[in-house]
Order: C-alpha cells, then structure tokens, then sequence
C-alpha cells in the first residue's frame, strides 16, 4: 500500500505510522518530497486494513498497490532511481554507452577492445568471462581469468565492468571483481541466483528472458529488491517471435512502458536484440529516441574472429560511428552521454 501523508505532517505522525506498520510486519520505503511524504509499505494487507491506517493522525489517503510488483512500482516509487557507478550515473539525465566484446578470449583482445570503446566514448566496459552457449562444444569463457583481465582493463581504462554471472555459487567470486552484475537471460527467472544477488551489494542488469513477458521481467526485479538490493537495471535485449530474418524481436516498446510502469533504470542491447551489425546503429538510435538509458554493444576489434557473437560485433569505425550518431539523438532529447 501506499500511504500519502498530509501536507505540513510533523515528524513523530510519520513516525507513529512508520512504527505501526513496521509492528505489522511491513517493509517500508519513506518518499519525502517537497508537498507530501509518501511511506511504501510492502506486506500482508491482510494483517491490517487500509482503513485502520488512514484513521491515523497525519493521513490524507491510502492506496492500495494493484500491481503484483510492489517495490518497482511507480505508485511505491514516483521518482526515478538513479544508480550511481564509480561516478557516473544510470537511470539519470545522462546516456551511458556499455561496450566490449561478448567474450572475454584472451588478455590482448580484451585490452585492445577496452581501449578501443574507452577512446570512443564508452563509459563502462562489458565482457563475459563466464558464456552460456546453447552448444556445449562452443567457448564457455575464460571464468576467473577472464575475470582477472577485466579487473586489468578497468584499472587500465578507468571504466567499470559489467560481467554475467551465471549461479549462486560463483555470484561471490564475480561479485569480487565486478562493478555490476549481468543476470543474463537465460537466467531472468532464475529464483535462486535472484535471491543470491540480492545479498550482495552491487548494481544488478536483468535482462529479459526470451519469452518473458514484462510482468514476468518486473516480478524477476521484485525478487532482486525484496531481497534487499534496489539497483536494479532492466534491459531489454529482444524476445522470441515467429520472425527468423533477426536473431531476435528488439521490442522497443518495452522501453517507455517499463519506464512508465516501474522507477527503474533500462538499458537496450541491440547486438543480442538483432544479431546483425549493421542494424545495431540503426536499432541503438532508436532505442535512445524512445528513452533509453542507455547501451549495451558488443565490440571486437576483428569480428570475423570472435570466438562468440562475430556477426553482430562491431569494428572501432563501427562503433565510432555508432557513439557519434547516438549523441546527434541524445542531444536532441536533452540528454548528454555520459563521459569518464
């Protein structure tokens, strides 16, 4: 529920409801503007009634939560969550730029990709050191290795790392090196990793499931934030449909309804989204004209020889070309790209 207090409410009104629905066994959010502050309360609405809450000194109104997502809700949370990085910040007015390649394959090509979309305007640095391939004779990464080699990269780059992890029994050594956790897709709804995840305290990228809907993709946010962690990045990175000329189905539409329905940060992946290079520029632009906040793109410095994902990498010219036209948009919106 919802409880929206009076305006001009003293400090012990707030509190005594505060107290009283802490007692019922609710977890709460307290929202201070500058007219109303707004206490969230998340529980058994069985357990105590709205009316009994808006008898209270100090209450204007309750309103119950109608969504099954209570903690990502816009009714719990009117304002944006901004998720705050090694200084930069997602979710806010700024565009941040993911980019690096979708495998980590060896010390070499990594750094040469980290400098090559650092030089470009990439503010923080992708790669996976663990890969979930639907072959199992495909290359599965590099793991503590290639987590090793981001850790290099950054302290080279200055740019934080998002990297996926891929159970419960590694989020511990990844959260050890990372500066954000990559729940891939596969793994969307993944309730244990969810919950493992949610102990640690790292922003977390959810990316959709390939046949999730965006209650399904929400309610796997809600998992995270129960559990105790609030930074969560949604990003879409394509669903499947009857289409087989893309990889995937980029639904951008998910962008402003997400953000409309959720406080949450999105991001868009329009490599996965497409599997082809020559409409991640295109999609990318789009993605940011409809509100984005960002990128995640996957570079390499020679595509024809990526050991994952070649056909949709993009060269450094590419992906120079990328960051310039994404910036004409972004501009256009009021929005600058984030720099390091």
């Amino acid at each position: 529920m919802i409880v929206v207090m009076n305006h001009g409410v003293k400090d012990n009104q707030i509190e005594a409801v505060v107290s009283r629905l802490q007692n019922e066994g609710f977890n709460i959010h307290l929202s201070k503007g500058v007219e109303r502050t707004i206490i969230g309360a998340v529980g058994d609405k069985t357990r105590l009634s709205c009316i009994a809450i808006e008898a209270m000194a100090g209450v204007e109104k309750v309103v119950p939560i109608l969504h099954p997502y209570k903690l990502a809700s816009r009714e719990f949370k009117p304002e944006r969550t901004v998720i705050r990085v090694h200084g930069l910040e997602i979710g806010g007015d700024q565009v941040q730029i993911m980019a690096g390649p979708c495998a980590v394959e060896s010390r070499e090509q990594l750094l040469e990709t980290a400098h090559i979309v650092r030089n470009a305007g990439a503010t923080i640095l992708r790669g996976g050191a663990f890969k979930p391939r639907t072959s199992p004779y495909s290359f599965h990464g590099l793991e503590e290795d290639g987590l090793k080699i981001l850790a290099e990269a950054r302290e080279a780059t200055g740019m934080p790392i998002v990297t996926e992890v891929m159970d419960t029994k590694s989020v511990e050594l990844v959260a050890e090196y990372a500066d954000i956790l990559q729940i891939g897709a596969r793994n969307m709804q993944n309730f244990f990793l969810l919950r493992e995840v949610a102990n640690t305290n790292k922003p977390v990228l959810l990316k959709r499931g390939p046949s999730a809907t965006i209650e399904e993709w929400i309610l796997a946010a809600e998992y995270i934030m129960a559990g105790g962690n609030r930074q969560v990045i949604f990003c879409e990175r394509g669903i499947r449909t009857f289409e087989t000329a893309t990889r995937n189905t980029l639904d951008l539409s998910s962008v402003p309804l997400v953000k409309s329905l959720t406080h949450l940060p999105v991001i868009v992946d329009p490599s996965h989204g497409t599997g082809k290079w020559a409409l991640v520029t295109p999609m990318s632009k789009g993605a940011i004209a409809c509100g984005a906040d960002g990128l995640m793109v996957e570079v390499h410095p020679r595509p024809a020889e990526a050991l994952s994902d070649g056909p949709q990498s993009l060269t450094e010219e590419n992906f120079t070309k990328l960051i310039s036209e994404v910036e004409t948009i972004a501009a256009a919106l009021g929005r600058p790209l984030g720099r390091l």
